[in-house]
């Protein structure tokens, strides 16, 4: 055992040792069987043989830490395991073999973590999209798959990847955020609740709008917590993410091509087939396509209470984008009928934003009210007008009510759902 020097412990050459060892003495395929109680008595022995050497000092700490990061390459994903394990984190972000950020609470960091060499992390990767029937290599370098767990996962490899390979594992919680926790988080008011829970019980088509990461498929879970038992709902998404807890829900995912570039099965596919299927309720997870097309007739023709997510800064330019991808299909609409179609599907755009200290916020939440001329009208119900920065960094900022009395509240109380006219006069939110 010369490789380790005496006083002088190279914690990862005795993991890759202690691994090798293993990997001779049982074959990988027993290892698995065997299960993990099993596998960790036979590497404490390992480990313990390397202890008693003369050449290998370890502390009891010591032999523990390396019992478990052996254990986390044989049966999980080796060095973010630690990571994987921990809830606060939201997104484990793998630039290079050496370089690895997560996101905790909003804000990005970097991490002590690394893997041994980009084959160490190749060969994680590996195991990952494996696990899902699929393949990463220089024929595909690009591949998507989901963890045991519902983590979605993202790998890009050379020669794409200039400096190695990427990975970045996006988490979602086995206990998603409830209504008590956006509350808590002062994502947004209890009169702004009201008034989405409503538009969820009287059957509003809603549209949620946002950038990466700003919470649009949280707020998508919870407003969909508000749909009855009673309804069958099905839900597209690319790739499934949400959690949805009612009795009746169909679940549809796309499908990426095979390794040929064939068998692909787009969201559009779905869309119409999701019509043939007697929806209640459809959501779709988010549009980003010529789907949208499907998704706005489906509306405009008796699906109402459906609930979608966009990518978009405001919610004027989500209008702008559905516009974008309706006119994808190439059915050389006129502009004008493209609004009227979105105008008379969408009742209420929200608007939901990750702030500068990490925080998520509903910026805005806005109906639609028809169309002036060829322009859709929209008037804004609810904001968040940010103030300034604390010197802490914290986005200073207030809930406020525009003063407008919202043309769907009739709709909402034909549906038995009555609001106070004081939550919409012109007021700072509690």
């Amino acid at each position: 055992m010369a490789d380790f020097p005496t006083g002088q412990v190279d914690l990862g050459k005795v993991k890759v040792a202690i691994h090798r060892r293993l990997l001779q003495k049982l074959n990988l395929d027993r290892v698995t069987q065997l299960g993990r109680e099993a596998v960790r008595a036979e590497v404490s022995q390992i480990v313990e043989s390397l202890a008693t050497a003369e050449s290998t000092p370890m502390t009891l700490p010591e032999r523990e830490r390396l019992v478990q990061e052996v254990l986390d390459e044989v049966f999980g994903l080796g060095p973010l395991e630690p990571l994987l394990k921990d809830p606060t984190i939201s997104d484990i972000l793998v630039n290079t073999h050496k370089d690895i950020y997560i996101e905790r609470l909003g804000l990005l960091e970097r991490t002590p973590v690394q893997f041994r060499d980009e084959a160490h992390l190749l060969a994680i990767i590996d195991r990952i999209v494996s696990a899902v029937g699929r393949r990463v290599d220089e024929s595909s370098p690009m591949v998507d798959a989901r963890l045991a767990d519902g983590s979605r996962v993202n790998a890009i490899i050379p020669p794409l990847a200039i400096d190695g390979p990427c990975l970045s594992i996006r988490r979602f919680g086995r206990d998603p955020l409830t209504v008590d926790d956006l509350l808590r988080n002062q994502t947004l008011t209890s009169g702004m609740l009201a008034l989405l829970r409503g538009c969820v019980s009287a059957r509003l088509n809603i549209l949620i709008s946002g950038g990466t990461g700003a919470g649009k498929t949280t707020l998508l879970n919870v407003l969909s917590s508000f749909i009855s038992n009673r309804e069958r709902i099905i839900s597209i998404e690319d790739p499934a993410e949400l959690q949805l807890h009612q009795d009746h829900v169909v679940r549809l995912e796309t499908r990426p091509p095979n390794i040929e570039g064939k068998g692909a099965i787009l969201q559009r596919q779905l869309m119409i087939n999701c019509l043939r299927m007697r929806p209640d309720r459809i959501i779709v997870g988010e549009v980003r396509g010529d789907e949208a097309l499907d998704m706005l007739q489906a509306m405009n023709t008796g699906h109402d209470g459906s609930l979608t997510t966009i990518h978009a800064n405001s919610t004027r330019d989500a209008l702008g984008r559905l516009e974008t991808m309706v006119a994808m299909c190439n059915l050389n609409l006129p502009e004008v009928a493209t609004r009227r179609q979105i105008a008379s599907a969408i009742d209420v755009v929200v608007q939901v934003s990750r702030l500068s200290d990490g925080t998520r916020k509903v910026m805005s939440i806005a109906e639609i009210t028809g169309m002036e001329a060829e322009i859709i009208s929209m008037q804004e119900i609810f904001a968040f007008k940010k103030t300034g920065l604390a010197d802490t960094g914290a986005v200073l900022g207030e809930f406020m009510a525009t003063g407008i009395r919202p043309r769907l509240a009739e709709r909402l109380a034909a549906s038995g759902v009555n609001l106070p006219p004081s939550m919409f006069e012109l007021a700072r939110l509690p």
